[in-house]
């Protein structure tokens, strides 16, 4: 097994704090709101506490039915979680999982920051190149760039 870690920054108009909650807490009720042509249901075993798996189901079409991710952290007082991901979606036969760690921060002038590092766990001998790497990160914004837009059409949502 190997692995190979990745750094990505992207900014955002929205704040922090309700880019923190569409990603965590309110991640069930906002994505398929938000993305109804990517996203079909999220569903949570137990609390979304840490340990706890999240199933993310997919519509009709997409290249995956969906995506188990287990839950790592979550600081509130930070904006950061974490979590692996660990069945399903791109993972095929080449990954055994990938873990994040995503925080948003502040921006100068507005908005913020969301910095994310990613490691990918590669299953025996298999390599991931940075071009796989920045398709999967392209593959996410089909969920990202709707939360975004959704927040910002509705400003009462995740405050």
């Amino acid at each position: 097994m190997g692995v190979v870690t990745y750094d990505y920054e992207s900014t955002s108009p929205v704040a922090p704090s309700r880019l923190f909650k569409a990603f965590t807490v309110e991640a069930p009720k906002v994505w398929p709101t938000a993305a109804p042509n990517a996203v079909k249901s999220i569903e949570v075993e137990g609390n979304p506490s840490s340990g706890s798996i999240v199933k993310i189901n997919f519509v009709e079409g997409l290249p995956f039915q969906y995506m188990k991710h287990q839950i790592g952290a979550h600081d509130e007082s930070n904006f950061s979680y974490s979590y692996d991901l660990i069945e399903g979606g791109p993972l095929g036969d080449k990954l055994e999982k990938i873990s994040y760690e995503n925080k948003f921060e502040a921006a100068a002038g507005g908005g913020s920051i969301c910095k994310s590092s990613m490691k990918f766990y590669t299953v025996g001998d298999n390599v991931i190149t940075e071009d796989e790497i920045k398709a999967l990160i392209k593959g996410s914004e089909g969920v990202y760039k709707p939360v975004e837009a959704y927040l910002l059409a509705n400003p009462e949502a995740c405050n």
